[in-house]
């Protein structure tokens, strides 16, 4: 039930990183002349003061202190989460173990958020080094899939848990979604977002088990609770309509969510015994559909540095505004959506 923390672990270990995505300019390209035609120079690609165009080499030490770094992180990441986490659990043989069905998919969608995120910051990372694009797409967009597969195996290890197929394929999803639009578009036109907002009920016994199984405190909420999650698609105008006159920094999303769940497949919790210990099978499970306005912060110029990687960084949050929803209690107005 606490898969959120983990599903999460490889984008708070990457956000160290994202501080080079201002070190280097964040226009992907400008033009050049040069032998009386103009050039486009890419980020990869330098030029001199008599504007001849020439490749960038990489930085071997920097490729070695970024991958050491990401190593570093990666291990310590993992070990503190057997520490932390496997430890106070039972082992058992290697198995497999089939959640498709939990949590009405929203897990499933935490996981594609995750590895698109997680490949999306690990691409700036190497960018730092000086690594060619093609290179920086395929090592920064798998590590998020690369990470998550080695927590699915230590979960195979679980006698609680098991090796997810959907979820590995939720977080190949996610990497798969992040390099495709680099190749195809050299940009992210289609981003995935997240939000939460924290549930109360007006039942005590409700929030009893909500405080139980999610935890107490706001941040546990946000990582374990998927009744206050909302993963969200954001689709950037201006990319799709060029010659629009959409300003560059609006987005159109369509989010995801679901609410009514106390447990993974049923609001009925047994005990060891197999005796019912709590039993609230009349909250009524159901999926939540959204549409609403976004902003890509990364479209917001500025010289600032800092504002540049506070904007990277929070640009994978999706921004409070209005929306409506879709659920088969009907239509709903949100006037402040988080």
């Amino acid at each position: 039930m606490f898969e959120g923390v983990k599903k999460f672990l490889p984008i708070l270990t990457l956000m160290c990183c994202a501080s080079t995505y201002a070190q280097d300019s964040l226009v992907a390209s400008r033009p050049v002349f040069m032998s009386g035609e103009l050039k486009q120079v890419s980020d990869s690609i330098s030029y001199d003061n008599n504007q001849y165009l020439y490749k960038r080499k990489p930085n071997k030490s920097r490729i070695y202190l970024a991958a050491a770094g990401s190593v570093a992180w990666y291990t310590g990441s993992l070990v503190a989460l057997s520490n932390a986490w496997y430890t106070n659990y039972p082992q058992s043989s290697f198995h497999f173990f089939n959640d498709n069905i939990d949590w009405l998919q929203v897990d499933k969608a935490g996981h594609i958020f995750s590895a698109y995120t997680a490949g999306k910051w690990s691409m700036e990372l190497w960018r730092w080094p000086g690594l060619s694009r093609k290179q920086r797409i395929w090592i920064g967009g798998l590590s998020g899939t690369a990470f998550l597969t080695v927590v699915e195996v230590l979960d195979g290890f679980s006698s609680g848990w098991g090796f997810s197929i959907g979820d590995l394929g939720a977080d190949f999803a996610g990497s798969s979604l992040f390099i495709a639009q680099e190749l195809a578009w050299k940009e992210q036109r289609v981003q995935v977002k997240f939000s939460f907002h924290r549930k109360t009920y007006s039942d005590p016994a409700l929030n009893q088990r909500a405080d139980d199984l999610f935890g107490h405190r706001t941040l546990e909420r946000m990582l374990k609770d998927y009744n206050g999650q909302t993963y969200w698609l954001s689709a950037n105008l201006k990319s799709f309509f060029k010659r629009s006159n959409f300003p560059p920094w609006l987005n159109i999303a369509v989010g995801y969510g679901a609410d009514g769940m106390f447990g993974g497949t049923e609001n009925i919790v047994k005990d060891k015994n197999g005796l019912v210990v709590f039993n609230r099978s009349d909250v009524p499970r159901y999926r939540q559909w959204y549409l609403a306005p976004d902003i890509d912060l990364t479209k917001i110029k500025t010289k600032s540095k800092f504002l540049r990687s506070a904007f990277f960084l929070l640009n994978s949050l999706k921004f409070p505004a209005p929306s409506i929803g879709f659920s088969k209690k009907g239509i709903e107005w949100n006037w402040l959506h988080f």
